[in-house]
């Protein structure tokens, strides 16, 4: 025998009589005081030698034992039989369960219960005992828990029993009912498990029945009626495609505002016979009537617009099946919890009034349906409806004439007629043509006959034919009827009339009132308001007026200063001033003249002064009005300060400049003003519309001088073929054109044909530039081994550069940075810019030049090139490096003119800016990468690429020139002679390879029809597809209608910023959230304020995402502002603030910068209108946190930028309330754009690694498209139909009957009416935004139209 096993504790309470057998380990085993166990068998032996009372019980214990009592409730049980008691010997002890069987008297079969005993767990926690004696008890206590546990039974068990039923077996119960298994403790088990397998059974049915429903719907959904009835097959685009619904309060309140506010055939267009022929044909092709066709073309201007316009206002029960949506139920009222209301209702409905109209008469009239049905008749008669407040007809039973009449009618009709509560129904003998039968119901009027009854016409015609029907019979009774009783003549004529009504009912707009809750106004076209505009006073040239006088003596008088004449010295050294007669004659003489010079030569700066001191010598001064265009503001702002030094006045006095948000002049004092290019085309583009107001907007202007003419930006180009226009009509404006190149044949040529032409050549004073190639450079610099000229053709200029910044827009974006290739050219990495050797050429130059002053500048292709150069040179000491490009502000642009502090050399890393039209006097030196970022578009596939490449061998001309303005200096280049050989000799003009939309807009906006052809007038004409491709993405976003520019289009072409900014801001204006757009514009325009070192990716992606709440890469950078925003307001310091942005991986210039282009938008919205002055209101932003409507405007503004989300199949997992679906990994999710198939989000998106999307969304709006190994889509919001509805491209309905066409490419399925609704909707905010324009002082967030627009793209349609 074995060693006995240690003593465990006993799990049951012992019980407390001494006769009690001695304590258990509760295993079987019997515990020896010496602590070993004496082995079951002999412990049963041992308890057979008790009774079994004094076992169970005690011997104290006079009641029941357990199974006495369960038995005894089973003989009670009529069709119970015995229970069956089952032990079984398990290593810890004994474990019971009792099994129930029950005999149905009729059928005599028996039903076997499961045998009943604790779950499983607790049995092998607690419930073996230590005999099989106590099993059986311990089983029967806890079946009769089972059935009895409603009772309280407890106290007639032995004392550990009663625990265990009130512990135990209650908490077991507890754990039953929270599992949903509460059916085991119920007093009839047979009952409870028969009910329990009848739900299984149910449930399983349902499951079945919902199994096969879906599998129908989805069958359903895989076919469509066609327009022309056919019922085809959808096709795997249509049945993926997202599915559009409008909520019914939703749909009420847009059909309301369609029909009362709605314009139809805005431009007036009239249709001929033709015209009407085939749309007649494919209209009732399509299920209209002829009749409503008809009535459509009186008010529409096209097929497309008759059926928007037969659509709205057919009754729902006549509209084609191909219109209605899927399951549809003509008048069917959902969850009506007032039955009585609901049957008034429906009663009121069957006359033909439509279910809304009858809602609204009813609770108007307090719910009773007398007076309503007589304020329904008034409205359908278009008469007031007094009678609403005054009716009283319940109370007309002792009305002695109607009390007749019904008398007689029902000896006429016998069976046809039928009264009930004074409600009189008559079934006429004529019938429909489709036999069925025709009931006419009248009610008295409380002055009957000297008014109408209430009637109705009940059958089963569309309802616009009863209410006909109706409308008819009741204008007869009133005009040839009343004050005699006529009911029997008005069933008399409905017999004889109803056929010809058929056939020919009442227009639509006849019944309009009983089938719509709006007045249908049915608006035709008004001619569109407009503000004249104020131009300046022209020029009335006349010599020697006081104020000419004036000025000629204060002219004289400076001149004799000792400031001016020294000024004036320095003047007469430079090249210019030898030919200044020859200038200023030919400008006299010619209305265009061309001056063509070297860097150096002072053409820009001596030129407007020649021309400006010969007027003032004349008497002409008063009239003198110079404006001058820079192609950028540090060239605007860098001449201004240079030729107000030389005339010793100050900036702002008589010579100034403006710029985008700065301005420095007088009106009337300032005679020569420097501009940016972009600044005068927006004086033309904002003249008012028409070619006379472009060239009134010059009409104080005498000379127009276009500077650096040569470099053919796209602002250069459009100006000038406005200016040539405006010079055929004003003979009087003299246009003078500076070039630094040798081309001014082909602006004469462009010139001769309107204008005289003269032309003046200055030489250069350039000192002698010594170039440096790069192999002598590596020689020199013991860089690496010497190289060849040959070496290098693998790196021609004809060669790719690799795509990866290619974009669909114009916003820079970092590339990622990839391993440089190792060449055996030492120093030379390919196209890629060698940074070290800008290093050791800059130290080269340092040593070289030694104590000697002077300045390095340094030509790069970008500021990322820029920054980069900077950063390298930071190891080397003694220098004072400045970065220079046009993203800077005025004030650091500044600072490359001031000499450095001493001991300091001056390097200046530098774009193109500094090529030309800028002079930093200091610089003798000049290192040249010979790299240029330019754009490219290539309109097949609407992509613009931002490329870098070699810059032209005029460019480079000019950048070498930098180097000997002020002594002999030396141009370094970092490429070979070779590769100088194969550059353009000049670049290709911006006009042929940049996108268009933004100039076609501006002309558009000025009143041109003909775009095409006005720019087929440019000195080079843009390629015709190029053009073509432009108007029709103004199409696309709103911006024109029919070659017409439309009041969106209007408003963005004012505004000084990309196109799809613009339209962001003019939304953010009208929907309330313009700070939120304001911001976005502001960084789209600027770059993103994050960063991500490339150690810290991952982390600095989720600091970002962070921010944005899943709403996309756009709402991330906006709150990301607005908290710096607000932490800056509130006057944290700097470094507090730059440490927070450090934390969240935030650049603090990149937020300042971001700051201050928003201050220069809200000046341009200020400055056309669009934005109050000063403190901006606070309905202007109530929406700033409405971040659904936020990313509705924003897929707005990116229209036609948009990715169509494509979801895998749904996958479901099992849960307690049901299966639930699961979000699906981010890398099934697939995005399909227009051009490009599919596209890839980008992995620095915050959309990469996303799941689901907020607000239903099914699109995602993007701003960049990028091309390396894959096209990637960045800055992306996910939107949701409603956005694409309301603001993306043009609406069609399929003709097949499969939904809505969206843009010519994105499938909705819907009902096509919701379609109509929306474009009509799209309409009337237009309508909104034209009025905005003629009442700046509208607050277009607090029209109707812009709240309900709102609530639709927050909630995707649906009521809330």
């Amino acid at each position: 025998m074995p060693a006995p096993k240690a003593q465990k504790k006993s799990k049951k309470p012992a019980p407390a009589e001494p006769e009690l057998p001695p304590p258990t380990n509760g295993k079987g085993k019997t515990a020896k005081t010496d602590g070993t166990a004496t082995p079951p068998v002999v412990a049963e032996a041992e308890k057979r030698r008790l009774d079994t009372r004094t076992l169970i019980a005690g011997a104290s214990w006079t009641g029941k034992l357990p199974q006495t009592l369960f038995n005894e409730h089973v003989q009670k049980q009529a069709t119970w039989q015995k229970p069956d008691y089952s032990v079984r010997q398990t290593p810890d002890g004994f474990t019971g369960a009792v099994t129930l069987r029950r005999k149905d008297p009729k059928t005599q079969e028996v039903t076997v219960l499961p045998p009943i005993m604790p779950p499983r767990p607790y049995m092998e926690e607690k419930g073996a005992q230590p005999s099989a004696v106590e099993a059986r008890h311990f089983a029967a206590t806890y079946a009769l828990f089972r059935v009895c546990n409603m009772k309280n039974m407890a106290m007639a068990l032995p004392p550990q029993y009663r625990d265990l039923w009130k512990g135990d077996f209650e908490q077991l119960k507890k754990e039953a009912v929270a599992q949903g298994n509460g059916y085991l403790y119920e007093a009839d088990p047979f009952q409870a498990v028969k009910h329990r397998d009848d739900n299984r059974r149910t449930k399983e049915k349902e499951r079945a029945e919902r199994e096969k429903k879906r599998e129908a719907e989805v069958k359903q959904a895989q076919v469509s009626v066609s327009m022309d009835g056919q019922v085809r097959k959808l096709d795997k685009g249509w049945s993926k495609a997202p599915k559009v619904e409008m909520g019914v309060k939703t749909r009420r309140d847009v059909e309301f505002m369609v029909r009362s506010q709605g314009v139809w055939n805005p431009y007036g267009v009239q249709l001929d016979g033709g015209h009407k022929k085939k749309i007649r044909e494919k209209l009732t092709k399509y299920g209209f009537r002829p009749s409503h066709v008809e009535e459509a073309m009186e008010m529409c201007g096209s097929q497309e617009e008759c059926i928007e316009w037969l659509l709205i206002h057919l009754p729902e029960d006549d509209v084609p099946a191909w219109a209605l949506p899927e399951n549809y139920l003509a008048g069917l009222a959902l969850g009506a919890s007032d039955l009585a209301r609901e049957g008034k209702i429906k009663r009121l409905c069957a006359a033909g009034y439509s279910r809304d109209v009858c809602v609204e008469v009813l609770d108007g009239c307090g719910g009773s349906e007398a007076q309503a049905a007589f304020g329904l008749q008034s409205r359908l008669l278009g008469i007031a409806s007094q009678d609403l407040r005054s009716d009283n007809a319940e109370d007309s039973h002792g009305n002695e004439l109607w009390q007749e009449e019904q008398a007689t009618l029902e000896a006429i009709f016998i069976d046809r007629y039928s009264i009930r509560k004074s409600i009189c129904s008559v079934e006429l003998e004529v019938r429909t043509p489709n036999k069925s039968m025709i009931t006419v119901r009248a009610r008295p009027s409380k002055d009957y006959p000297r008014s109408l009854p209430a009637v109705s016409v009940e059958t089963s015609l569309p309802a616009y034919i009863k209410l006909s029907i109706l409308r008819q019979a009741l204008v007869h009774a009133q005009q040839n009827l009343l004050g005699e009783i006529m009911l029997f003549n008005i069933l008399d004529w409905l017999e004889q009339e109803i056929p010809r009504i058929i056939e020919q009912p009442d227009p639509l707009r006849t019944i309009a009132n009983a089938t719509s809750v709006a007045v249908d106004t049915s608006v035709k076209p008004t001619t569109a308001r407009s503000r004249p505009k104020r131009h300046p006073r022209p020029i009335v040239w006349s010599a020697h007026t006081p104020t000419s006088k004036r000025i000629q003596q204060d002219w004289t008088n400076k001149q004799k200063s000792a400031d001016q004449m020294k000024m004036l010295k320095v003047r007469q050294n430079l090249p210019a001033w030898k030919l200044r007669d020859r200038i200023v004659a030919s400008v006299s003489v010619n209305q265009v003249t061309i001056i063509s010079g070297e860097t150096g030569s002072g053409k820009s700066t001596q030129s407007v002064q020649f021309v400006l001191d010969d007027l003032i010598g004349q008497g002409y001064g008063e009239h003198a009005n110079i404006i001058c265009t820079q192609p950028r503001r540090i060239s605007a702002i860098g001449l201004a300060d240079r030729v107000a030094d030389e005339r010793c006045g100050r900036v702002g006095d008589e010579v100034g400049y403006t710029i985008r948000g700065e301005s420095k002049q007088k009106a009337g004092t300032t005679k020569i003003t420097f501009v940016t290019t972009g600044v005068l085309l927006r004086r033309l583009q904002t003249s008012g519309g028409s070619a006379q107001d472009v060239v009134d907007s010059l009409a104080d202007v005498s000379h127009v001088v276009i500077d650096e003419v040569h470099e053919r930006s796209l602002d250069t180009d459009f100006l000038l073929v406005l200016i040539r226009n405006v010079l055929k009509m004003r003979k009087d404006l003299k246009l003078i054109l500076m070039s630094a190149t040798l081309d001014a044949q082909v602006f004469e040529r462009y010139f001769s044909g309107v204008s005289s032409v003269g032309k003046v050549e200055i030489e250069g004073r350039t000192h002698p530039v010594n170039d440096i190639y790069r192999t002598q450079l590596v020689n020199m610099l013991g860089y690496g081994f010497g190289i060849g000229e040959d070496d290098d053709d693998a790196s021609e200029p004809d060669s790719g550069i690799p795509d990866d910044w290619s974009m669909a827009g114009n916003r820079s974006a970092p590339r990622k940075e990839k391993p440089r290739k190792q060449y055996t050219q030492i120093g030379h990495d390919g196209h890629n810019i060698d940074y070290d050797m800008i290093c050791q050429v800059v130290q080269h130059i340092d040593r070289e030049l030694g104590g000697e002053e002077g300045g390095i500048l340094i030509f790069l292709p970008g500021t990322m090139e820029i920054d980069r150069t900077i950063r390298a040179l930071g190891s080397v000491q003694n220098l004072h490096a400045l970065p220079l490009h046009a993203g800077l502000q005025s004030a650091e642009q500044r600072r490359v003119f001031a000499k450095p502090p001493r001991g300091l050399r001056k390097v200046v890393a530098a774009t193109n800016v500094a090529e030309t039209s800028i002079t930093i006097d200091d610089i003798v030196a000049v290192i040249d990468t010979g790299r240029v970022k330019e754009t490219s578009f290539d309109p097949a596939n609407n992509m613009v690429r931002l490329t870098e490449t070699w810059a032209s061998r005029a460019a480079c001309k000019q950048r070498r020139g930098r180097a000997g303005r002020v002594r002999a200096g030396k141009c370094y280049k970092l490429y070979t002679e070779n590769q100088e050989s194969k550059m353009a000799e000049r670049p290709e003009p911006e006009i042929r390879r940049v996108p268009l939309e933004q100039l076609c807009l501006s002309v558009k906006a000025m009143g041109v029809t003909n775009v095409p052809a006005f720019l087929a007038s440019a000195l080079t004409p843009p390629e015709s597809l190029s053009v073509s491709g432009a108007l029709d993405l103004l199409g696309r976003v709103g911006a024109l209608d029919q070659n017409e520019l439309t009041a969106l289009g209007r408003h963005m072409s004012m505004i000084p910023a990309d196109l799809r900014c613009s339209k962001l801001m003019v939304y953010g204006a009208a929907f309330g959230c313009l700070d939120a757009c304001l911001t976005i514009a502001a960084t789209l325009t600027v770059k993103s304020p994050f960063v991500a070192p490339q150690a810290k990716r991952d982390e600095a992606k989720a600091s970002k995402a962070s921010f944005g709440g899943g709403n996309g890469d756009l709402l991330c950078d906006l709150r990301a502002f607005e908290q710096w925003s607000e932490r800056r307001s509130q006057g944290e310091p700097t470094s507090m603030l730059r440490r927070w942005c450090d934390g969240n991986f935030l650049n603090n210039q990149t937020l300042f910068d971001i700051a201050s282009t928003r201050s220069q938008y809200v000046s341009s919205l200020q400055e056309i209108g669009f934005v109050p002055h000063g403190r901006t209101p606070e309905t202007y932003n109530r929406n700033n946190q409405n971040e659904g409507l936020l990313r509705s405007l924003i897929a707005g503004a990116f229209q036609p930028q948009l990715a169509r989300i494509d979801f895998p199949d749904a996958k479901y997992k099992a849960s307690a309330a049901g299966a639930v679906a699961i979000n699906p990994e981010a890398h099934t999710i697939k995005y399909f754009s227009q051009e490009n198939g599919r596209v890839f989000v980008h992995p620095s998106s915050t959309i990469f690694d996303a799941q689901g999307f907020p607000g239903n969304s099914a699109f995602m709006s993007f701003f960049a498209k990028m091309a390396t190994s894959k096209i990637f889509i960045r800055d992306l919001t996910p939107c949701n139909v409603y956005s694409l509805l309301m603001f993306g491209g043009k609406i069609e309905i399929d003709e097949q009957g499969r939904g809505l066409l969206v843009d010519g490419w994105l499938r909705l399925k819907g009902w096509a009416r919701i379609g109509v609704l929306v474009s009509r909707m799209r309409m009337m905010l237009d309508e909104v935004l034209a009025r905005k324009v003629d009442e700046p002082g509208l607050e277009m967030s607090e029209t109707e139209i812009v709240k309900l627009v709102s609530r639709m793209v927050a909630f995707d349609g649906l009521d809330r």
